[in-house]
């Protein structure tokens, strides 16, 4: 039996329109909100603090790499020279750290990528600075840890993972858009998994046991990436369940007294050679590359190196303006590739790795030249 339709009264019709004009509200708050544009891809820069315990093999030895008279320009703006030539350097200082944090946050820097260390360890230092500083705020933190340091099997280092584990829920530790804790892992090869770990399986279930700690620990699942060249990187981070694809340094150890365009143009195919193996990626940028203060006074723990071997194998150093132009075409890397780079970071070598050549530190007297000019060319 057909029914005729009724007549709509005025009320309601009135309720009906409400309802109508109330969904309508709510579907364009929710589109406002899936149209609101992405956060700004963060730059961060490695910290492999060297300078923070005095007296130490590691602090000696950055001091006699870079107190000849060609590489004392190098030094960090805390750094001392004696009239006799003579270099200290002591930033385990909090208001060294305070300062280094202000001018960090001043070149529009969003975390520091600390190379991790034991909790007590001298190398930790830094960390440990930072960490207790009232000036943190706008400038957040993360680890970059070695393999080596995290055992092997049979036993591995279970105090440094559960204090970095614990780290990963700090509130000021630096996270993806997803909100998943930022680690570093890197400087692994196949023999090293293979002897420490007897393969990837078995750093596979370290792997998992680092993030059943942090869920412990109550951090999110920490979005893991590993420091590796393309090949074999890619395949270890899908063989250890690890979520990207980055690198420490980005170098060629052949370039003989080459431009620092050939530095950047090298880095930035890198990119793309990641992207290209399919897994997703946190690109790093170059500051510079120029080991020679090392090759010319090497340090304890590079036993291979023999002094002066390979002096003519470096970088120019860029321009501050050249540096910038660098770190700006990596933010816009990870901009334009939401799917290849979804933690919205990038890296650069580096805050303080002075007498390897990638620094953005300031350097004696106090050349800020380089965080000046980096301010200007990334984006507000």
């Amino acid at each position: 039996m057909r029914h005729e339709p009724r007549a709509v009264t005025a009320r309601g019709g009135a309720r009906r329109a409400f309802l109508r004009g109330g969904l309508a509200a709510v579907l364009a708050a929710r589109g406002a909100v899936a149209a609101s544009p992405p956060r700004r891809p963060v730059l961060g820069a490695i910290r492999w603090d060297a300078w923070q315990a005095p007296g130490t093999p590691t602090t000696r030895a950055v001091e006699r790499s870079l107190s000849p008279a060609p590489w004392r320009h190098r030094l960090p703006f805390f750094a001392e020279v004696a009239p006799d030539g003579t270099v200290a350097i002591d930033g385990g200082r909090q208001e060294v750290m305070d300062r280094e944090i202000e001018l960090a946050v001043e070149a529009g820097l969003g975390f520091w990528a600390f190379v991790a260390y034991p909790r007590e360890s001298p190398m930790s230092a830094g960390l440990r600075l930072y960490l207790a500083s009232t000036q943190r705020r706008g400038l957040r933190f993360c680890m970059a840890s070695e393999l080596v340091q995290w055992g092997r099997a049979a036993q591995p280092s279970a105090e440094l993972l559960r204090w970095h584990a614990e780290l990963l829920a700090h509130p000021d530790h630096m996270r993806t858009p997803a909100g998943r804790p930022l680690y570093f892992l890197g400087f692994m090869t196949e023999r090293l998994i293979a002897e420490r770990w007897g393969g990837t399986d078995g750093l596979r279930d370290a792997v998992s046991a680092f993030r059943a700690l942090a869920r412990e620990a109550g951090a999110a699942d920490p979005y893991l990436v590993v420091m590796a060249r393309p090949d074999p990187g890619a395949g270890f981070v899908r063989a250890i369940g690890a979520d990207a694809l980055g690198a420490y340094t980005i170098a060629d150890g052949r370039a003989a007294d080459a431009p620092y365009s050939a530095l950047a143009e090298l880095a930035e195919r890198r990119w793309d050679e990641m992207a290209d193996t399919g897994v997703e990626v946190v690109p790093t940028a170059m500051a510079g590359w120029d080991r020679r203060p090392r090759v010319e006074n090497p340090v304890p723990w590079e036993a291979w190196q023999r002094p002066g071997a390979g002096m003519d194998r470096f970088y120019h150093p860029g321009t501050a303006q050249e540096i910038a132009a660098h770190l700006r075409r990596c933010v816009d890397w990870v901009a334009a590739r939401p799917s290849a780079a979804p933690a919205g970071a990038a890296l650069v070598y580096a805050w303080n790795e002075n007498d390897e050549g990638g620094w953005l530190v300031p350097t004696l007297p106090f050349d800020d030249s380089r965080l000046k000019t980096l301010r200007r060319a990334l984006p507000r």
